[in-house]
């Protein structure tokens, strides 16, 4: 965690209680911000769906506190599981479970599974102690619009909801410290279907096969929904474009040359004389991940025609960078065609 986090237990116990009564709560965890509320309360669940603009069908999250007791949320817990949790809880991963029977579908999209997982930071570990003593599980999808750049920061969550009358309480934790969402890993089919991962981030496949003895499967046709797995999302509002860093030079100066304004998301680089705007990212995975939606958010402030991204290395511990990237860019295709021919 970045730097040491004072905890405000006024300000907890406040918001604990306000989600105790239907209420919403946006609060930090170690990969984003999210915005809380009781996961058995379907009203309060709805309310989460209103604020993002969420289809109601994209299952949310349930984040538990670290002595919770699993076996009430999920009808059946495979040992793979426990080891996944004695392993990586709490942590940035996600396990998707069969859902137990008295756990409201709205969780999960009307599906017949749930996503569960218990986040290490300071903050929000605090919340989910005091919410319901401990025994309540909130519900939490990212703190921003359904689609948009998510939160790292409580200032994105004031941004982003300014003037909502269901976003009154933020919890402020600094920033958060992983900067993209959990990994989620699907095991209520793994009798079948073995583990599936469903969306990469912080947790590597590489460290999942280190205590499962194999790499998780890729997501098939069946797989359950999760969470931030639409091609398209995690966008600015200016359009986004991948390139390669030898592409770069020539494309600002064509980009100039045509009066079209470009900020760059880039590793160190001597051609942003012809950048509008630029964000210099750190050269590790890690650091880019931290980074990455700041930098997004700050280069969609910008005011420029479009952001141009350095496409980071196609390794795999790039992979959940990368993964956001490419959903940030989807909807942008053919952007760069589109500005030069209407110069």
């Amino acid at each position: 965690m970045e730097g040491d986090v004072e905890l405000d237990w006024p300000a907890i116990r406040a918001a604990a209680r306000k989600m105790e009564e239907g209420e919403l709560v946006a609060f930090p965890t170690e990969t984003v911000y999210g915005l809380g509320a009781d996961a058995e309360n379907p009203a309060a669940v709805s309310r989460i769906y209103a604020a993002k603009g969420r289809p109601s069908n994209h299952p949310v999250i349930v984040h538990l506190a670290p002595d919770a007791d699993i076996h009430y949320w999920a009808q059946s817990v495979p040992p793979e599981a426990h080891k996944l949790i004695d392993a990586f809880w709490p942590g940035p991963l996600t396990l998707i479970l069969k859902r137990a029977a008295q756990i409201p579908d709205c969780v999960s999209g009307g599906q017949d599974s749930i996503g569960l997982r218990c986040p290490s930071h300071p903050v929000a570990q605090a919340l989910l102690k005091t919410f319901k003593s401990g025994k309540g599980g909130i519900a939490a999808p990212s703190a921003n619009k359904f689609g948009h750049v998510s939160p790292t920061t409580a200032q994105h969550v004031r941004d982003e909801f300014k003037g909502d009358a269901l976003v009154q309480t933020i919890l402020d934790g600094g920033q958060s410290e992983v900067g993209i969402e959990s990994t989620i890993l699907d095991l209520s089919r793994i009798a079948t279907h073995g583990a599936v991962l469903l969306r990469p981030g912080q947790i590597s496949m590489e460290q999942i096969a280190s205590v499962l003895g194999s790499l998780p499967n890729r997501p098939d046709a069946a797989a359950p929904r999760a969470s931030g797995t639409l091609e398209a999302h995690y966008a600015p509002r200016t359009p986004v474009a991948l390139i390669g860093a030898d592409q770069l030079p020539a494309m600002l100066k064509k980009l100039d040359g045509a009066g079209r304004r470009a900020a760059v998301i880039h590793f160190a680089s001597d051609a942003m004389n012809k950048a509008f705007a630029n964000y210099t990212m750190p050269s590790d995975a890690g650091g880019y991940a931290h980074d990455l939606y700041a930098a997004l958010r700050a280069m969609d402030a910008a005011g420029s025609d479009l952001i141009l991204v350095v496409a980071p290395p196609d390794t795999g511990q790039w992979l959940g960078v990368n993964d956001r990237l490419r959903r940030a860019a989807f909807d942008s295709k053919g952007i760069l065609d589109h500005l030069f021919q209407n110069k």
